[in-house]
């Protein structure tokens, strides 16, 4: 049977992948969408690939019938939006992020496990083969242990095209939250360590309109659990010129006892530099697995169970084997990390146990 989907929300340009990728599947079928923004839609409706059949989300989950909901609202609507979709008895699959409070977090825990249901995320650098690659090497241990990681995740601000709901009260919900959740998703994917604390985190505001509510700059320290530091940037101050094609674009090195690995999300390779050669090594990434997100979810919401294949062609091909794809509780976890960091910053916190 066909797994029957519905979208709450086309507010951010994210959700098409995922509208995208499940139009394209035989497995799923896409039952109905709702938009509550009229600009939105009408820009739908004259572009044609989305057909916007309600105005409330709420009006769709108690109409519609649908196993799952994908939901791309405005950042502060979403906890609201996940946690109806969970209490109507749909499993979720939001965009990051799927909340901007602790508060909405907690509640959105407690109802997909006390009604069990699969909550996912549109966690998709893990997808990519440069970073699936890097995770095998640093798993068969080319650099060691590893001891410190510094990422960046610059964006372009893209004033003329960024929708104006990002500068509005109440809509964003922090820098931190909104995009740092990849890389702290990603490297205790990467290296098997759990962050163990927020040692300090900034969010401030520079080039945003004046009145603009959006704090567009962002940086933070973390420590893992062997006290690995973690130090990364993800402002909006990269030249909107270039887009998203420059080589910085989610740059990620890893400092081990042993070596150096560094890759980024537009690079074609992972250099490696191991301590006793004179010279680095070009690697190239691992196959990458274009919606591995989805296909993570969709395991969850089906309860497909682990077979000893997955971890046959995760030796053999460096794709992850079922065990090791995005899973709730993965979401759970990145999304706690992201908020109490961005807690930290909007607080003015230091050394926040996790």
């Amino acid at each position: 049977m066909k797994t029957r989907i519905a979208f709450l929300g086309f507010r951010h340009g994210h959700v098409r992948d995922a509208y995208l990728r499940a139009r394209e599947r035989p497995d799923v079928e896409i039952v109905a969408c709702s938009e509550e923004d009229a600009g939105v839609r009408a820009g739908l409706e004259r572009e044609g690939a989305v057909k916007v059949t309600h105005r409330d989300h709420r009006k769709l989950l108690e109409t519609v019938d649908c196993d799952a909901v994908v939901v791309g609202a405005v950042f502060g609507r979403r906890g609201t939006m996940v946690a109806d979709a969970l209490a109507a008895g749909r499993h979720v699959l939001a965009d990051k992020p799927a909340c901007t409070s602790l508060a909405e977090l907690d509640r959105i825990e407690v109802l997909a496990r006390t009604k069990g249901l699969a909550v996912g995320m549109m966690l998709e650098m893990r997808d990519a083969g440069v970073f699936i690659g890097l995770r095998r090497l640093v798993r068969e241990g080319a650099i060691g242990e590893v001891r410190a990681v510094s990422f960046g995740g610059q964006h372009p601000l893209l004033s003329a095209t960024r929708p104006a709901w990002y500068h509005e009260e109440g809509c964003h919900g922090g820098t931190i939250n909104d995009i740092a959740i990849h890389a702290i998703d990603l490297i205790p994917w990467i290296t098997g360590l759990a962050f163990a604390r927020v040692v300090a985190a900034r969010e401030w505001q520079r080039g945003v309109p004046r009145g603009s509510h959006f704090r567009n700059a962002a940086q933070l320290m973390l420590a893992m659990e062997n006290e690995a530091g973690v130090i990364g940037d993800v402002s909006y101050f990269s030249p909107d010129s270039h887009g998203y094609s420059l080589p910085l674009y989610w740059r990620l090195t890893l400092w081990g006892s042993g070596g150096v690995l560094e890759t980024g999300l537009n690079a074609g390779e992972i250099r490696l530099f191991r301590e006793g050669d004179s010279s680095g090594r070009l690697l190239p990434p691992g196959p990458s697995e274009p919606g591995g997100y989805l296909a993570s979810f969709l395991r969850e919401v089906r309860k497909e169970p682990e077979a000893a294949a997955d971890a046959a062609q995760s030796a053999a091909t460096g794709v992850p084997g079922a065990s090791e794809r995005l899973t709730m509780a993965d979401v759970f976890a990145a999304s706690r990390v992201a908020l109490r960091a961005q807690e930290a910053a909007s607080r003015g916190l230091r050394d926040v146990e996790l």
